[in-house]
């Protein structure tokens, strides 16, 4: 059940975004696009960070549409690339030096096994090692911002996931769902354990997580046939009650952003029992994802794979006698 209160919370609950940088990942397409938009205007420097530059420069001329004073920016980033990351977080430092969120919103399934350049299982490389990777990258930009925030974006599959740390690749069988449920647990136990770092800094930058319920995106364009035909717009009539437009599952994530009364380590998503559809509100996460071991553990597997460690220290833990 949600803890916050149920008042819809909607797009005329933004605040003026004016001043504010904010980086969205896959924001070409589906969530990315509206959560962009959305921050656009009101106000926000918004800056695209894509795969396909062609298609990044397509989605910033539709927002310039809607919010014709916008300043819209693209980056060229593919998440499964370390190689593509580093050069990202090099031109984001070079034009952007100054940064107010960061929306790691980029995610991606892969029905059949694929491994990335880096030798990565390639669900988790994009949904959780890359933006891993990314985010440490560009964390001291945001630790220079005051109330600076990094918004990772979940689904309600990671309470069916669990991190098999004996086999993060799926090297002993490959099953795509089990694959994409890890990729979404570990954005959760990644955002507890960063929003743990800063705090133990003491810093005025926090780390929150949001998921859109079941939103009608493309995400499902490499699915079964029967998910390809519910995503489709016209038929929403018959599964209203089971997914929701783009446009409100982005919310979520934006609530995060923006609120000025989310705290770290919040979780923001439709409320409810199944958490399918709705405005968004605080809600809460499995016992799983909450596990500190685990989230700790993943952390340090994280930087061994990617190469990449943070600027925050690993906070000093109590145990108890």
């Amino acid at each position: 059940m949600a803890t916050s209160t149920m008042r819809r919370w909607t797009s005329a609950d933004i605040p003026d975004q004016r001043g504010r940088t904010a980086l969205i990942t896959g924001a070409n397409t589906g969530l990315g696009f509206q959560t962009a938009k959305l921050l656009a205007e009101h106000g926000a420097t918004v800056i695209l960070a894509c795969r396909n530059p062609g298609k990044a420069a397509e989605a910033a001329a539709r927002i310039a549409t809607s919010a014709p004073d916008a300043t819209v920016h693209t980056l060229q980033l593919d998440l499964a690339s370390l190689a593509s990351i580093r050069h990202a977080a090099e031109q984001l430092r070079a034009d952007h030096p100054r940064l107010d969120l960061l929306i790691n919103n980029a995610g991606g399934i892969r029905p059949r096994y694929a491994v990335t350049e880096d030798g990565f299982e390639s669900t988790f490389a994009t949904n959780h090692l890359g933006p891993f990777a990314f985010t440490g990258l560009v964390l001291d930009q945001l630790l220079a911002v005051p109330g600076s925030r990094i918004i990772t974006v979940s689904s309600i599959g990671h309470r069916r996931g669990t991190v098999d740390f004996d086999d993060l690749h799926f090297a002993r069988g490959y099953r795509y769902q089990h694959a994409y449920f890890q990729s979404k647990l570990a954005n959760l136990m990644f955002t507890y354990e960063l929003q743990r770092r800063l705090a133990a800094a003491g810093a005025s930058t926090i780390a929150a997580a949001a998921h859109p319920g079941n939103a009608r995106t493309e995400f499902g364009r490499e699915m079964s046939l029967l998910v390809r035909v519910l995503m489709r717009p016209q038929f929403r009539m018959l599964t209203w009650w089971l997914m929701q437009s783009p446009q409100r599952g982005a919310l979520p994530a934006v609530r995060a952003a923006v609120d000025p009364d989310v705290r770290g380590g919040d979780y923001y998503g439709p409320p409810g029992r199944a958490q399918f559809t709705g405005y968004p509100a605080r809600v809460q996460s499995s016992v799983r994802s909450h596990d500190t071991g685990a989230q700790r553990r993943l952390w340090q597997e994280s930087e061994r794979l990617t190469g990449i460690t943070y600027p925050v220290r690993e906070p000093v833990r109590v145990t108890p006698s």
